[in-house]
């Protein structure tokens, strides 16, 4: 995918928050931007595409931004804007509401009406968050609806909004391992997420697309997986009442993934697994006791998986990660994904 980074430190000190203003304008939305630090700013945005979304992420000192009709006027690329601070506040108006937010909590505003804002550090020097670019077209909600929700204070601790916070976190933190296909087929998950989120606190969920509610429950159903692994009951069972479906419409729900869902669950656990064993921090833990940890209660029962998918017993394993001194989960029997998804349980 395409990412570009950009540091105030690879300019001389006077023409480094003039950069900043030129870069933040270029690559977002024209506006007014100020600060006092402007003598000796210090800042890094890096700008990550993908495909028609762009993600923003950003640090610098505190920040005022203003976007008035004349900067409308000059250049409006009709999009919203979700922001997520990590670290800082956040204080921001338009349309005649006023928010304030802190990390763990997002908003959405439009490039399309006037708007200022406050971004100040809290107890630290500098401020850090994340903006979304998302284009009003793509988004199946109207705008006089999204409207309603615009410099609001929206969740992203709890249910859809944590899902989306993380998922955007996860954008991110793996950018650079990115490829033109991930990013072909992340792009309209990312989006049917978004237009989850804001249906979400519309009440307008009967607005969304099929495939879109689809989606989003698949993102769903992969986070629940993810934080239950360690609970030997998880099954498609278990997962489908969790989420008020049928076992039967999950299978169909996951029916063009490369694995089952049982089977999927089971090497979700066994990779878990292999890199507990292969962390040299982990030496004093028992194998059983990692298994455990991982969904696998079964000790015996575990050995013999994790010999059939990686071709050695989970304690020699272990011993030869140890004895090589580097962790060797990331090249040990490449094809070791095909065998667990065909290996019987």
């Amino acid at each position: 995918m395409l990412e570009t980074v950009f540091r105030s430190e690879d300019l001389p000190m006077a023409d480094r928050f003039d950069w900043w203003r030129e870069m933040a304008c270029q690559t977002h939305i024209p506006t007014v931007v100020r600060s006092d630090r402007e003598q000796d700013f210090r800042g890094t945005l890096r700008v990550l595409d993908f495909g028609v979304l762009q993600l923003s992420a950003m640090t610098h000192p505190a920040l005022r931004v203003r976007r008035n009709w004349k900067e409308i006027r000059q250049s409006d690329p009709e999009t919203y804007c979700l922001t997520l601070p990590s670290r800082g506040t956040i204080r921001f108006g338009q349309s005649g509401r006023e928010a304030e937010l802190g990390p763990r909590e997002l908003m959405l505003y439009d490039s399309s009406r006037p708007f200022h804002g406050w971004i100040s550090p809290d107890g630290d020097d500098h401020v850090s968050h994340m903006v979304m670019q998302i284009p009003a077209a793509v988004l199946p909600l109207p705008a006089d609806r999204l409207g309603r929700i615009t410099a609001t204070r929206l969740p992203g601790g709890t249910g859809i909004g944590a899902l989306l916070a993380g998922h955007l976190g996860e954008l991110t933190r793996q950018a650079s391992h990115l490829t033109a296909a991930d990013v072909a087929r992340l792009s309209p998950l990312t989006i049917d997420l978004l237009a989850a989120f804001f249906a979400h606190h519309l009440q307008a969920q009967e607005r969304l697309p099929p495939e879109t509610r689809r989606q989003v429950l698949r993102a769903r159903v992969r986070d629940f997986v993810q934080r239950r692994l360690g609970d030997p009951g998880l099954t498609a069972d278990t997962i489908a009442a969790a989420h008020h479906i049928s076992t039967r419409y999950l299978y169909k729900l996951f029916q063009d993934e490369e694995m089952s869902v049982a089977r999927w669950i089971r090497h979700l656990r066994l990779e878990h697994c292999r890199r507990d064993l292969a962390d040299p921090r982990l030496l004093a833990r028992p194998v059983h006791a990692v298994a455990a940890r991982w969904g696998f209660p079964d000790a015996a029962h575990f050995s013999r998986l994790f010999r059939a998918v990686y071709g050695v017993p989970p304690r020699d394993y272990r011993v030869q990660c140890a004895e090589t001194g580097k962790h060797r989960a990331e090249n040990v029997n490449d094809h070791s994904i095909a065998r667990s998804a065909h290996s019987q349980p």
